[in-house]
């Protein structure tokens, strides 16, 4: 009859093991929708404030995208979608 260890030997997982880094959600400039309105979806969809989503907006304007939320995938996926539903070029990707 064998008996088990009392202590375990725990092994760590290697170097090679990619952590799933946080992801961001861009808006990109269009030449369709204004900048007030993109500060209005800014403000009413992510209830940043007024000085922050136009600071936002002005990044999109200028730098031609802004990154407008960080999270999972998942959440970022749903951000998404809704900026697509307000008319906006949106999309997300892995945070480098």
């Amino acid at each position: 009859m064998s008996i088990a260890p009392v202590e375990q030997e725990v092994t760590s997982a290697g170097t090679d093991v990619e952590f799933d880094v946080p992801w961001i959600t861009l808006v990109w400039n269009d030449p369709v929708n204004l900048m007030s309105y993109v500060t209005y979806v800014f403000q009413s969809y992510f209830g940043y404030s007024r000085e922050k989503a136009e600071s936002l907006m002005l990044d999109v304007h200028t730098k031609g995208r802004a990154v407008v939320a960080t999270g999972p995938r998942e959440k970022m996926e749903i951000h998404t979608e809704a900026l697509h539903g307000f008319g906006l070029w949106a999309t997300f990707q892995k945070d480098n």
